[in-house]
């Protein structure tokens, strides 16, 4: 027991010598789920200005489903950025310079499992890469400008 201490000790010690590590990306895919696990999203929007878009939605894919109110065009649209081997899901890169423009309020997040994947991601409309970021997701998330 003693020396399994004095290894985590020397472990920890040549760790911090060695330098900090580079800094993790956010994630937004959380763990693997299981292979059988159905696509089913649930999205949160709000502050769009439009009663209509605001809510939560539920959105089922193969097939479409749940009450999201465009759930057909909304997996379809997640099936062709999916194709064009793109996450639909991850962040914009911290270091991306984006146009300062105010798009509004609005802010979603989505949840659930994609692909056999864990989601967990936010979306808000606070530069020009936001908003396109948002945009491009449409219909899954309804036109955010307030």
């Amino acid at each position: 027991m003693l020396r399994l201490a004095a290894f985590a000790v020397t472990s920890a010690l040549a760790a911090a010598a060695a330098g900090p590590l580079p800094p993790l990306a956010p994630l937004t895919r959380l763990l693997a789920a299981p292979a059988d696990t159905p696509d089913r999203l649930t999205i949160v929007v709000a502050g769009t200005g439009n009663p209509r878009a605001d809510g939560e939605y539920r959105l089922e894919c193969d097939p479409p489903g749940g009450n999201h109110p465009r759930a057909e065009d909304a997996c379809a649209r997640l099936e062709t950025l999916a194709r064009e081997g793109r996450d639909p899901f991850s962040p914009e890169p911290k270091d991306q310079l984006c146009t300062m423009q105010d798009g509004g309020r609005a802010t979603a997040r989505i949840t659930g499992t994609w692909h056999g994947d864990r989601v967990d991601s936010q979306f808000r409309r606070t530069n020009g890469c936001e908003i396109r970021r948002w945009n491009d997701l449409e219909p899954v998330l309804p036109g955010g400008r307030s």
